[in-house]
């Protein structure tokens, strides 16, 4: 493939760069005061300012490949722009680009009856709305997701859904209007066809968001990752995405593009890290040589960025294998990627952590911050263990004959 940007990426590039360095990075702290001074689950005032302009400028909804509502780009020219904004940690929701709203939005696209993207895909699309997607559950090892036991049982016209989710992300955001849930509808059915996807507006009687779970000591306000239970939540039995029992069809779909956003956000995030790394230890002397000549650092800083390289290249090319043969087929170079993306942006971040020394663990810099979430990466749209074990399967499958 060929890894050069298109002039249209290029001039995106450019404009969502330096919207970033204009608008974003230097409002960073704005956001994070006002979170502090005001109700930290009310939406920010500087974030929704920043959409508007964001909007004004073009530079709305650059994700949704393969849809006349997104800005027409594949998966390999949305890379770099994903990767710019996740330099920041309120990059993407400026753009209309964050998670969990962008892999809904697929879903809708993708999924959804025209009811349903009348109704909720048009105010996401807006950006008037948010949404949050209600997969993981408390009471069973949610690594293996067929293991889900939150119930809907259809009566008559109706689901009525009981059960509970955790680390519904966005779920505590007042602009949270509607989670797609995932639970079991038939477990008479065979392993992978038990299960289906629900639209469940948040506001339905019976749904409670029981409390916000801190991520590391981070509450991640306004959006948060809530505890959510169902009881007797009644929704109309046309809310079922594609079918009875698709659940996971519909996961195959969605989960890929979102595994690939989180990859390149982390690389943003990497980047960030590295150039922090490389100020600090440069403007910095101890025992009279500046930190960058001391010890290994300089070697620290050559791996990072080899390692950034490296990443961003498996990333581009699970990103052109999801483009050109699809998601299905691009399995295993989606499970490569979320594996490494984060695992070497911690890496990184941690190296950046040690040579700012006390600094690099406070609030005084995001490097902590970015730690955390990274490190949360490893666990979210599933653990490296199970990317890991996806991908050994498929290279054993090459070598094995079928089992009879």
């Amino acid at each position: 493939m060929d890894f050069g940007y298109s002039p249209k990426v290029k001039e995106l590039r450019e404009r969502v760069d330096a919207f970033m360095q204009e608008h974003v990075f230097p409002n960073e702290h704005v956001f994070e005061q006002q979170v502090a001074e005001g109700d930290r689950w009310q939406p920010t005032a500087i974030v929704e300012e920043l959409k508007e302009k964001a909007k004004a400028a073009g530079l709305w909804n650059l994700f949704l490949p393969e849809s006349e509502l997104g800005a027409g780009l594949t998966n390999v020219e949305y890379a770099p722009l994903a990767e710019l904004m996740g330099r920041s940690h309120i990059g993407s929701e400026v753009f209309n680009c964050s998670a969990p709203d962008t892999g809904n939005m697929e879903v809708l696209v993708r999924y959804g009856t025209e009811e349903h993207k009348e109704k909720w895909l048009k105010p996401l699309l807006a950006g008037e709305i948010r949404s949050c997607f209600g997969m993981t559950e408390p009471g069973v090892a949610s690594s293996d997701a067929t293991n889900m036991q939150a119930r809907a049982v259809r009566e008559g016209d109706e689901w009525v859904i009981n059960g509970s989710k955790w680390w519904t992300s966005g779920a505590c955001d007042p602009r949270c209007k509607i989670m797609i849930f995932m639970g079991l509808t038939n477990p008479d059915a065979p392993r992978h066809q038990q299960h289906s996807m629900i639209l469940v507006p948040m506001d339905a009687p019976g749904l409670k968001v029981v409390r916000p779970l801190p991520v590391f000591g981070y509450d991640d306000a306004p959006h948060g990752h809530a505890e959510v239970t169902f009881e007797n939540v009644r929704v109309p039995y046309s809310n079922v995405l594609l079918g009875e029992g698709r659940g996971f069809e519909i996961a195959q779909g969605r989960l890929g593009p979102g595994r690939i956003h989180h990859c390149m956000r982390s690389i943003g995030c990497a980047e960030r890290a590295l150039a922090l790394m490389c100020k600090r230890s440069t403007e910095r002397e101890a025992f009279g040589r500046p930190i960058a000549r001391l010890g290994g650092n300089i070697d620290h800083i050559a791996d990072s960025r080899i390692e950034i390289n490296q990443a961003r290249l498996l990333t581009l090319n699970a990103a052109y294998m999801m483009d050109t043969v699809g998601n299905k087929v691009a399995k295993s170079e989606i499970a490569q990627i979320k594996v490494v993306a984060p695992n070497v942006a911690l890496r990184v971040i941690d190296r950046a952590i040690q040579m700012h020394g006390g600094a690099g663990v406070s609030e005084d810099f995001p490097l902590a911050y970015m730690y955390a979430m990274q490190r949360t990466l490893r666990l979210a749209d599933g653990p490296d263990e199970v990317h890991r074990a996806s991908i050994g399967k498929i290279e054993l499958g090459r070598m094995l004959p079928p089992r009879s």
